[in-house]
């Protein structure tokens, strides 16, 4: 053990309390050290015991979580990202992350920082990058702050993965004035290395050199963790030093640089420098590896000078890496960094022990045990209280014949509104802003679908990659409703024609301190688990971020709407059997599988257009869900089909038009006389899936249908453009779809 230096003051429980710890973690800190900490010491466990990087108040519930599967390499918790076998010796390394905080305070990098931060946790494995995707939340677009945060997030996402040269191949973007003030920015990546070369975050072998590589350190970031893990109010803005700096172009070298160090044998492990900064992947590679690190700060690049111990320990400055290199190859990590113009500098070496201890100026300034700091370590383990809130039983007490049914005039009118909803129109306001064809990976360009489809090179196969979550079902029934968010990532992926293979997910709820928000994230978690278990799609990993409320002028806080965003891979064996989502050709047939329901539960058109908020859950059956997807699949394997489209967000209608849109065909279908037509065309049942077909197929397909023992409707028949319901005109598919494609954009210009 070191001698650590007294010229460093001790901390003061206010001082912990300040940094965001409670007076009775203080009291176990002392106790662990067997002294009370120094102020470093004491922003070292402030950062490594936050929400953010602890997981304190939900590791508990997320341990429940499936996490085993057939064709897992690398499970939840192993390492910076779960890993896949998708055969022919290859694996997909695949995540999803939050940057919801500093997206709230400075969008531009906040959103552009999370885009760096999910890909470094991708390649830091050895993986090439070679698909993104994201996740988006905003409050009301009548609201001028929405549209900044917007903006700001959508072009921060654009200008840093466009430059890092990942095409975004999916994603979502959803308003509810719960986010008013706190937007949600999940952003995922997913690439592609040789099973046999997956690195690790994992430090070992005392004696081997300690490295940091990529960009210098600076003061941006600081505290970022204890950042992410407190609630965003009318002061947060000076917080602005907590969000990071980003440099896509630095990002893209160092990221070849990784590569090229991962084909060779000089690296032990590796990891991306994020939250927390060289204080998170010094001790937790140590901990892993039940080792020591011995680290001497005045080694490591710096952009400012005079910078103290605490700043060069708790920056989060981007495109970072700390390696693990063994003893006599490190010339060969040098001068790879060299070729790429990149900082490579031995900082320290790996000991003996458990402990981490950091010097500067030739002292200690900070020594610490680093199995005591880390997730699955000595870090608290905390299980909250939980109350079900009032709301939920005002839910369930909903009547549908409280619910006036339109006549058809007016169903005209909503199913027309609808298509112009935020919520429902295009976005291609946002996505025209990113590239999506980057590279020859994207075989969506062409093809819509309703899952991203990558190509994997060198093989038959690709992937099919989704984010979904329905925060309003979530809201509404916490259990029922995250089993729907994964269902639809698993309906998603199957109209593709590939099969569902695991997720990662991305946490985001309230204060954990608040019984009623604990109360929807243990609802969350067991709808998660129940819905995997079913699907047989394991948890790979995600994140968790708490404390996500939007301030009141009032100074009181809500909770965000709870939404457990979930990212899916599929997995297509034979990519000849990509499946879009479009009508192909008139006169086809159109049919639903599965039923249609009396229930307007929760829909778009129950709470944004007649603004009834209480409601409970769309129907939804797990049973019947899994079977209508392997029905999907098996319709698509057999060529019986030529378009899969799951029904979804704004019903039937919506789902019909988008079928429509891309090859400006329409419909003319019947409705069905048992339901309402409202529900028919607008509710948001679960469990359907419109597929089309020629008519020489009906028979095989009714056939086929029959065998699997799935309920099924023909609705009806491709049109050249007219939309007909029950013999009424409603409209052409060009109207529709000029209507869907500019309802966004128009928000955006109006002052």
């Amino acid at each position: 053990m070191s001698v650590v230096s007294t010229s460093v003051a001790e901390a003061t429980l206010e001082q912990a309390i300040e940094m965001g710890l409670r007076p009775e973690e203080f009291e176990m800190i002392k106790e662990i050290m067997g002294r009370t900490p120094n102020f470093t010491e004491m922003c070292i466990y402030s950062v490594m015991w936050s929400e953010h990087c602890s997981y304190k108040n939900s590791i508990k519930w997320l341990k429940t979580l499936p996490k085993k599967g057939p064709h897992m390499l690398v499970e939840a918790g192993e390492e910076n990202a779960g890993v896949v076998d998708i055969g022919d010796g290859l694996g997909c390394a695949f995540k999803i992350e939050s940057h919801n905080h500093p997206s709230a305070i400075e969008p531009y990098q906040g959103a552009a920082t999370g885009v760096g931060g999910i890909n470094r946790d991708i390649f830091t494995m050895g993986a090439r990058p070679i698909a993104q995707l994201n996740s988006l939340r905003f409050g009301k677009l009548n609201n001028e702050k929405t549209k900044w945060l917007l903006e700001g997030v959508v072009k921060g996402i654009g200008d840093y993965g466009n430059a890092f040269g990942i095409p975004v191949v999916g994603g979502e973007v959803f308003f509810d004035e719960s986010y008013q003030t706190n937007p949600l920015v999940n952003a995922m990546s997913a690439g592609i290395l040789s099973t046999d070369k997956i690195i690790s975050a994992t430090a070992k072998g005392p004696g081997n050199s300690v490295y940091i590589v990529g960009s210098a350190t600076g003061k941006d970031g600081i505290q970022g963790a204890s950042f992410a893990s407190k609630d965003i109010t009318a002061d947060s803005a000076d917080d602005l030093p907590s969000v990071q700096v980003g440099d896509p172009f630095q990002e893209k070298l160092l990221l070849e640089a990784s590569l090229e160090l991962a084909e060779t044998d000089a690296v032990v492990g590796m990891q991306d420098m994020g939250a927390a900064g060289i204080t998170c992947s010094s001790t937790e590679m140590s901990a892993a590896g039940k080792v020591g690190m011995k680290i001497d700060l005045d080694k490591v690049p710096k952009r400012q000078e005079d910078m103290k111990p605490f700043e060069i320990l708790l920056s989060e400055s981007q495109e970072r890496m700390l390696v693990v290199v063994h003893k006599g190859k490190e010339k060969i990590v040098e001068d790879i960094f060299e070729k790429w113009d990149l900082h490579a500098v031995e900082i320290g070496e790996v000991v003996e022990g458990d402990m981490v201890s950091f010097s500067m100026k030739g002292e200690v300034v900070a020594e610490v045990s680093a199995h005591s700091l880390v997730l699955g370590g000595g870090a608290p383990v905390y299980d909250r209280e939980s109350k079900e809130p009032a709301y939920y039983a005002e839910n369930l007490k909903f009547n549908l014949d409280d619910i006036e049914v339109p006549d058809m005039d007016r169903i005209k009118r909503i199913a027309s509104a609808l298509l112009g909803l935020p919520n429902i129109a295009s976005k291609r306001w946002v996505w025209e802003q990113y590239d999506t064809m980057v590279g020859t990976a994207n075989m969506c360009t062409n093809k819509p679908s309703d899952a991203g489809i990558v190509n994997i090179k060198g093989t038959n196969k690709a992937i099919a990659l989704t984010v979904d979550c329905n925060a309003r079902y979530v809201n509404n029934d916490p259990e029922i409703g995250t089993q729907i968010a994964v269902a639809e990532a698993a309906r998603n992926i199957s109209c593709t024609g590939a099969v569902p293979s695991a997720i990662t997910n991305c946490l985001n709820f309230g204060n954990p301190y608040n019984p009623e928000v604990y109360w929807q994230f243990e609802g969350a978690i067991k709808g998660m688990s129940k819905a995997c278990l079913a699907f047989g799609t394991p948890v790979t990993g995600g994140n968790v971020s708490f404390y996500n409320q939007t301030a009141k002028e009032d100074g009181s806080a809500s909770p965000v709407f709870p939404t457990p965003t979930i990212g899916m891979l599929g997995v297509m064996k034979d990519k000849s059997l990509h499946t879009s989502l479009d009508f192909k050709y008139k006169g086809d047939l159109i049919f639903m599988l599965g039923d249609s329901q009396n229930c307007l539960g929760s829909s778009e058109y129950l709470s944004t257009l007649l603004e009834v908020k209480n409601s409970p859950a769309p129907y939804f059956n797990l049973e019947e869900e899994v079977k209508i997807q392997a029905c999907v699949r098996g319709l698509i394997e057999n060529n019986f089909i030529n378009a899969a489209h799951d029904v979804s967000d704004g019903g039937l209608y919506t789902a019909l038009v988008e079928m429509g849109m891309p090859s400006l065909l329409g419909f003319d279908i019947v409705s069905d006389s048992e339901i309402r037509m409202d529900a028919f065309l607008f509710g948001e049942a679960q469990g359907r899936i419109l597929v089309s077909l020629v008519e020489e197929d009906e028979d095989n397909f009714l056939d086929y249908i029959g065998e699997q023992g799935i309920s099924c409707t023909l609705l009806g028949h491709v049109t050249k453009g007219k939309i007909h319901v029950d013999g009424d005109h409603f409209g052409f598919i060009n109207e529709a779809k000029h209507t869907f494609d500019t309802s966004l954009e128009k928000r955006m210009a109006a002052i």
